[in-house]
């Protein structure tokens, strides 16, 4: 236990990889934050291989795919979001993309930057201002404004305080799920060192890791279409 304990601070620690001063200021730049310049680069340069010479007749089997895959995920992300928020169908998009590659990028030996508890609730920040974004430029800022006193004036703090749980529920999730499948997996390597180890972390890396993607959005998706409606 006292190795699981270990393991446990070492994959909560994020560590400098490298640091520079600015305006008298010393800036540093963690791990967290260069695995996530790597997520954006792969997802960049395959975009980039995929959509290069698109033609509208005779398409190549990159340009099919590269259609085949905006078209599946656009449209399960407009299935989430619902009819009223499909400006918001390309951020979700990007973010469900952005989630799943840092997931599953710990298959390579990296650490996934979902495991650092600030990118978890920088995302869910962003996914909350987003969401209050969309309530005030879909109703105006008078009906945002009054949804907080609905269904009665005496519920008002309860309303606002959602406005805090909402990105907290969505950053423990996210932050929980990934710090638990890495539990799961020391525990399982302690008990059945062999061949184990090897499915379930195919498991907890690839698919769970896709899912609590899938599961951000959802969630996402839903504040948003209610905000909106």
């Amino acid at each position: 236990m006292g190795n699981l304990a270990e393991e446990l601070m070492e994959q909560l620690e994020c560590e400098t990889v490298f640091s520079f001063s600015l305006g008298g200021y010393e800036v540093n730049i963690y791990e967290s934050v260069v695995v996530t310049w790597i997520v954006m680069a792969i997802l960049i340069l395959f975009s980039i291989i995929l959509t290069s010479n698109m033609k509208v007749h005779n398409i190549s089997k990159r340009q099919a795919l590269a259609e085949t895959i905006v078209t599946k995920l656009t449209s399960m992300v407009e299935g989430m979001v619902g009819p009223h928020g499909k400006s918001y169908v390309t951020y979700l998009t990007t973010i469900l993309l952005y989630i799943g590659v840092s997931n599953i990028i710990g298959l390579f030996g990296l650490k996934p930057p979902t495991k650092d508890l600030n990118v978890t609730l920088a995302l869910a920040l962003m996914s909350i201002i987003l969401v209050e974004a969309a309530g005030i430029y879909q109703n105006g800022i008078k009906k945002w404004l009054h949804k907080f006193v609905e269904p009665i004036a005496v519920v008002t703090p309860i309303n606002i305080l959602e406005i805090v749980t909402k990105p907290l529920s969505l950053c423990m999730r996210l932050f929980g799920n990934v710090l638990g499948a890495f539990v799961i997996m020391e525990l399982i390597k302690m008990v059945v060192p062999y061949v184990l180890p090897a499915v379930f972390s195919c498991y907890f890396d690839l698919f769970d890791g896709l899912l609590q993607a899938y599961v951000f959005v959802f969630l996402t998706s839903l504040y948003i279409s209610e905000a909106v409606e």
